[in-house]
Parts: structure tokens; sequence; C-alpha cells
């Protein structure tokens, strides 16, 4: 293999000639040989934004050669535009703070610019990553800036999803407003419902959840970015900051704007916490919303069976005919991961030490999967499952009609403990409630206005 020799201050290493990384990368993928995983594309492109708007500031404020300058953007462009991504090649589980990824950028940058000049890769006195790439920045103010950044972008899609989910439910429920059927509390009978009135909750909960998100998003919109190593901006223009803010909010279409306090910015992920707190309630929601689907279409003869979800595959490699709610099942086990990423993001949150929080890689990775794998799966899920659900209206009528809590409306009339002796008979001969009523006597005319569809549901 062709290579190249490169420098830094722990001494030398033989680099492919080809690369566009670096020591420092290589370096790291000697130190971190962990996981295979790679930067998500969202941190890939969101710290090229943060170094494309310092090499634009740089440049305009004359701290920075326009000639190296603008191939450092020029550089940038192309790996927006997707290209060199394969040389982004530093394990998510990395050095603290994300030292490595910063270095893995600033090389691939700074090797790029020098091809573009008709220069050697490596050739880091005429294109340097720290000189000049990294000019006015720290990895402690950058990769808190593009965690912020990546996951906005991020989550854009997975609100568009959470919409269609609601709306989805949301029409579920007005086409079966009128199914009346048992209520369950407890996973025991209770007073009547209708399966719209349950479906429409479902859609009413995503659309909070949802509302919740982009509330909370707003908590990103402060950035670190002009803080460098400790929040107190050394080595920066006084004009950095506003200037390189200002611009990467133009860029990325969020209304972005310097922290209060650069300080705190480094020392604290609470803000980036509260949209990981916001998914994880997210999950939680699905994953009951998963598990009433489940029950709602257990059976076909053994179980609930108020409702088919639709076939997707076959259920079994040895029943035939079996068929299984998996796309409930996979959102279960979807939700699961969500919820356990939060919790690695919470210990890492809390692990920030006096002036710097060096655990942002692994919130980075779990919140960019948290919402890669939720807005991948759940327009899936929408489409396959929930707009293909089918209400036994029959189920749900002879369920109801046999439900002891049906007793609960006669209360009013002949009193609690006599509308329990009535619920307990009904239930030991299997016959309904308003069966018994009319053998003891109360009047069917009464009974009628009792369980007509106005009492049941209380409707005024």
């Amino acid at each position: 293999m062709d290579t190249r020799k490169e420098t830094d201050p722990l001494g030398e290493r033989l680099i492919p000639k080809n690369a566009y990384y670096g020591i420092q990368t290589a370096r790291a993928v000697e130190n971190f040989p962990v996981s295979g995983l790679v930067a998500p594309i969202q941190i890939i492109k969101a710290y090229v934004l943060i170094k494309k708007v310092a090499a634009t500031v740089n440049m305009e404020v004359g701290w920075l050669d326009k000639q190296i300058g603008s191939v450092i953007i020029q550089a940038c462009n192309e790996i927006l535009e997707d290209k060199l991504v394969d040389q982004f090649i530093v394990d998510v589980f990395q050095a603290g703070a994300g030292t490595s990824f910063n270095m893995n950028t600033n090389e691939v940058l700074a090797n790029r610019a020098l091809e573009m000049l008709g220069k050697e890769k490596g050739d880091y006195h005429s294109v340097s990553p720290n000189d000049h790439v990294n000019m006015a920045q720290s990895t402690n103010d950058t990769y808190p800036t593009a965690l912020h950044v990546s996951v906005l972008m991020a989550l854009q899609p997975l609100l568009t999803a959470l919409d269609e989910l609601a709306a989805a439910f949301e029409a579920l429920g007005k086409q079966n407003l009128h199914v009346l059927k048992s209520g369950r509390t407890h996973l025991q009978d209770a007073v009547p419902v209708t399966i719209g009135q349950e479906f429409t909750a479902y859609g009413s909960v995503i659309k909070n959840a949802a509302a919740e998100l982009r509330r909370r998003q707003k908590n990103l919109y402060p950035i670190a970015l002009g803080g460098t190593a400790t929040g107190t901006g050394v080595n920066t223009h006084p004009d950095y900051k506003h200037l390189a803010v200002s611009k990467l909010a133009k860029l990325t279409g969020f209304p972005l704007k310097p922290a209060e306090d650069s300080f705190e910015a480094l020392q604290s992920h609470r803000r980036a916490q509260t949209v990981s707190s916001g998914l994880k309630e997210l999950a939680l929601e699905l994953i009951r919303i998963a598990n009433d689907l489940r029950l709602f279409a257990s059976g076909p003869t053994t179980g609930i069976k108020e409702i088919t979800l639709p076939p997707v595959q076959p259920g079994s490699s040895i029943m035939p005919g079996k068929v299984n709610p998996v796309m409930a099942e996979c959102l279960n086990m979807i939700a699961y991961q969500v919820v356990g990423a939060d919790a690695a993001i919470s210990l890492a949150v809390q692990a920030g030490q006096i002036d710097l929080n060096v655990m942002t890689p692994v919130i980075a990775y779990n919140m960019l999967f948290s919402i890669k794998i939720l807005s991948s799966y759940l327009p899936v899920f929408t489409e396959k499952c929930i707009k293909g659900i089918i209400v036994d209206k029959n189920r749900c009528e002879q369920y109801l009609e046999k439900n002891p809590s049906l007793s609960t409306l006669l209360a009013p009339t002949i009193g609690y403990l006599e509308a329990a002796k009535i619920a307990k008979q009904a239930q030991a001969e299997n016959r309904t409630i308003k069966d018994v009523a009319i053998e003891k006597g109360i009047d069917p005319i009464v009974l009628e206005k009792v369980f007509s569809r106005k009492n049941l549901l209380n409707e005024n």
C-alpha cells in the first residue's frame, strides 16, 4: 500500500497515501476499535457546517488567508453534498469530548483543500487541520454545537411522522366513533366507551408528544459556538461569536443564538437532556399503545379480537396460518431501545466535571440513533398497521351485552348494593344485566332509557 508520513506532537505515522484523514484520525482508529459504528451523517454535516461558517467568518475578520479559506469552504460544500463521507472513520465511542472526531473532520477538510490547491495530502504547513480549519474553535464548543444542530436536523422528519401517525389514529377514531364496546380498567370489564374514543385518545397523546418535542427543541437553539476551550472564547476575534452563530442560523434554517452563558453551555447538557427525555416519554406512550393493539387483536379464537391488524407476513415457521402482530411488536422493541438510550444519555449528562462535560459523543450518538429508528419506522407502522385496522363490531357488541359493569347504570335507580346483586347473578348465570333486571321487576321503559346510547356514554 502506498503511504505518506505524517507527524504530530506524539511522533510519526504512515497514512494511506490516498486517505483524506490524517495522523490523529489514525491514532483514534488504533486507540478505539470499539463498535465499528461511525458518526451519523447528521453529526458529520453539522460539524462541516460549523467549519464552513468558521472559515467564512475568519476570512471576513482578516484572520484567515482568503485562498486557504476559500478551498476549505469548497471542501465543506463537497461533504455537504455527500462526498468523502467514507473518510469519517472514528468510532462513536472515542476520546472524551469528541476531539478525535473533530480532528478527523479537520484533517479531511485540510487534505481535500490541499488537493484543490494542487499540493500533496499531509502538507499541513500549507493548510493545517489545527491552525486553519480549526481556527477560532475547540472541540469543546464545536461538538456541543454540532450536537444541537444535528438533533434539530434529525427531529424534523420524526415530527412529520408523528403528525401522520396521530392523524391516522384520529381518522380511525372518527370512522368508529359509533361502535360501542366494553371499557376495560384493571384489565377487567368497565362501563362502556366507543372504540373510536379509544383510537382518538391514541391520536391525541401522539399529537401532544409531538407538540412537547417541538417545544423542547427550542432548548437547542442556544449554542456553545464561540466559547472555545472553557467558555472564555480564547483565540477568537471579538466579532467571531456573533457572526458565526448568525451565519450558522442562516445555513441551517433554525433560529440559533449564542448561549447566554458560554460556560454553562460547555459544562451542562441539560438542554439536550430535555429532548432526550421527550423522546423517552414518547417511547413510553408508543409501548403502551402497541401493547393495547396487541391485546385488542389477540386471538383469533381465545383472545379479545375486537380488531384485526393487517397481516403483513406469516407468523410461524411451524404453525400454518398463524399471523402475529409483528408491526406492533417491532414498535415495542424500538421504543425499548429509545428508553435505554435515554438512560445512557442521562448518565452521560450527569457526568460532566468542572468546566466541561466530555461525554458529548455518546449523547449525540444515542439521541440521533433514537430519532433515526423512530423516524424510519413510524411511517411504515402508520401505513402497514394503523391504516389497515379492521374493527369487529359484532364482537364489540357481544362483549358489551354481557358486561356486568353495565349494572353501574342501574345504581342511581336501585342503589349500589342492589345493582351489585344483579351484576353477580348475571355473571353467575351467563346472562345479560338487562335480562336479570327485567326479571327483578324493573320497568322495561326505565331500562331502555338507562341503557340508551346517550346514557351509556353520558352524552348531553
